[in-house]
């Protein structure tokens, strides 16, 4: 039991407060402690005292400590808006994300326009996709103070997670308009969120500039560091995009996706030893699940002989890495491994015939005993790939006499040559935007009548779909496929196929056919940034951008080349 408070202490209450908070502000808070601990100490449900040490605690990282002290601040005064707010920031500093937004929305129910909760509220939905929510708490604010610059800064932020990037370039640069001769927290932030909209939408020399301004605030901004590499990436300075990605881990050791995108901007220019180690960081980077699947068995990444001994290949990201690197199962195989191979659905008949492979599993079955496992993006660094021993005894993979039978009829009833396209990949996929164009930019290749064109498209977007119809000339059998068996068989009967970066332009390369790649200005790292030819599908030809975003010239460059294929003038 606290010992009865004199009154000369209860009258003094308002200014020892004061001199807390004085010290608090002057960042003395080891006095400004001292000070809410007496008081606490006479006035345990003092909620002054409480709410002030629940913010102190917080400055110093005890987030558990800070979260007593505001939930007792709550229960002394459940009225109060700013301890539900208090309440909220350090629920959210917990994790406790669900219980934290409903903080806010109480301290909103006690006073509706209270600025803080709206804020906060907005932040916290922002965090967890719920951007259009986020907005609204935004508009709000802006409602209530016009000239509130954090509001508008994360404003824009909502805007650029709505993909709406212009309206948020604009919500940013009204920021930056009013910002201070020594800018505030949110100064830096609209600096940095507008930099990542630039690169949204493709301005990667602006968004370079805007990045060297966001670390001429804050030099240690790690995520400024890596996104201006990412912006250089694109420029295609992988060079210095290797630069600016080791700034980045050097203020942050453990920044997952800094590492793992200097493994691919390492992987570009061809520093494999560097680049497949850096590449195993790809499991703790953004998005990735928290826990990593190890199947109860050790990791091998060549760290002994295999002999006698049972491997676990499993697949990983796309159908294109996984026939990428499917190339190193008949190495397994070879150093006196049994090789069970568990793979997406899509492609389990087709690996089924790769060489080495004793059983396969679509990814979902009970997999038997084995003795180690390995992803199958890791096998270039197990077996210490460096460029100028990629394995590439191609062709590796072949197809089914069965569904070339089930394709034959159609296919043969084209003149030749025929050709096989494919015109974009996922829609999901991080770098669609630069790798993917539309059917109707292909048009030139087949106006004038040289080959039969086959479309391999399995994926229609609605625009795409539209074209389509109109090209009565191109026949389409991307959606009658069930898995790339089908799509191998076709192709198989196909002369060439030609193909933006997808999983059926490493399908065609693996298998040897003709094939032809087309490229964006800054290819993924496997295609290399300049040669004709990339050591993983060396028959394989690339047509390479010249510069952003000119699939133009590109798809010129190749109506000539099919032109001479096909005897036609060009």
């Amino acid at each position: 039991m606290p010992k009865p408070v004199s009154q000369e202490f209860l009258d003094n209450l308002g200014r020892t407060l004061e001199q807390g908070v004085a010290a608090h502000r002057a960042g003395r808070l080891d006095e400004a402690e001292k000070i809410y601990a007496r008081i606490l100490k006479s006035l345990p449900d003092q909620f002054d005292a409480l709410l002030l040490m629940a913010q102190l605690k917080m400055a110093r990282g005890k987030a558990a400590e800070a979260y007593r002290l505001a939930s007792a601040a709550t229960a002394a005064r459940p009225d109060s808006a700013d301890a539900r707010v208090a309440l909220g920031h350090i629920l959210r500093a917990l994790k406790r994300d669900d219980e934290a937004l409903a903080a806010f929305e109480k301290a909103l129910a006690i006073v509706p326009g209270h600025i803080d909760a709206l804020g906060s509220r907005g932040d916290a939905l922002l965090a967890r996709g719920r951007a259009e929510e986020g907005l609204q708490c935004f508009d709000k604010i802006l409602t209530l103070a016009p000239g509130h610059r954090e509001a508008r800064a994360n404003r824009g932020a909502a805007l650029a997670k709505l993909e709406r990037y212009e309206e948020a370039l604009a919500e940013f640069d009204a920021v930056l308009a009013q910002a201070p001769q020594h800018p505030s927290p949110h100064y830096s932030i609209a600096l940095y969120n507008r930099a990542n909209a630039l690169t949204s939408v493709g301005r990667y020399a602006e968004s370079l500039a805007a990045y060297d301004r966001v670390l001429a605030a804050v030099p240690q901004h790690a995520p400024a560091w890596n996104n201006r590499g990412n912006a250089l990436m694109a420029l295609k300075r992988h060079a210095d995009a290797v630069e600016s990605f080791s700034k980045a881990v050097a203020h942050k050791p453990d920044y997952a996706d800094a590492y793992f995108n200097r493994s691919l901007a390492l992987l570009a220019v061809g520093d494999y030893a560097r680049g497949f180690t850096d590449y195993e960081w790809r499991w703790k980077r953004s998005g990735m699940p928290a826990v990593r699947r190890n199947f109860g068995r050790p990791l091998w990444l060549g760290e002994f002989p295999l002999a006698r001994k049972t491997i676990l290949v499993h697949s990983e990201q796309g159908l294109g890495d996984c026939i990428q690197f499917a190339r190193y199962i008949p190495l397994l195989a070879r150093e006196g491994a049994s090789v069970v191979l568990e793979v997406q659905a899509e492609l389990k008949s087709l690996l089924s015939r790769l060489v080495g492979v004793s059983q396969i599993f679509a990814r979902g079955e009970a997999l038997p005993g084995f003795d180690v496992q390995c992803p199958v993006g890791s096998l270039p660094l197990a077996h210490k790939t460096v460029a100028a021993s990629v394995p590439a005894e191609i062709p590796y993979l072949a197809t089914d006499e069965k569904r070339l039978a089930k394709w034959r009829s159609r296919l043969e009833a084209l003149k030749t040559p025929r050709v096989a396209f494919v015109w974009a990949g996922n829609v999901s996929h991080a770098n669609d935007r630069n790798r993917s164009i539309t059917f109707a930019q292909l048009k030139p290749l087949w106006e004038n009548g040289a080959a039969s064109f086959v479309s391999l498209q399995r994926e229609l977007r609605r625009s795409d779909a539209e074209e389509l119809k109109k090209a009565p000339d191109v026949l389409h059998l991307g959606d009658e496929f069930s898995d790339l068996d089908d799509t191998a068989a076709v192709i198989a009967l196909c002369e060439l196929v030609v193909s933006v970066d997808t999983s059926v332009a490493h399908l065609a390369a693996a298998m040897g056919r003709p094939t032809w790649v087309l490229l964006p200005f800054s290819p993924d790292w496997r295609w290399t940034l300049e040669a004709e030819r990339s050591p993983w599908y060396p028959a394989a030809r690339l047509f390479r951008q010249p510069q952003l975003g000119d699939w133009a010239s590109v798809i010129e460059r190749v109506r000539m080349e099919l032109a001479k294929l096909g005897g036609a003038p060009a």
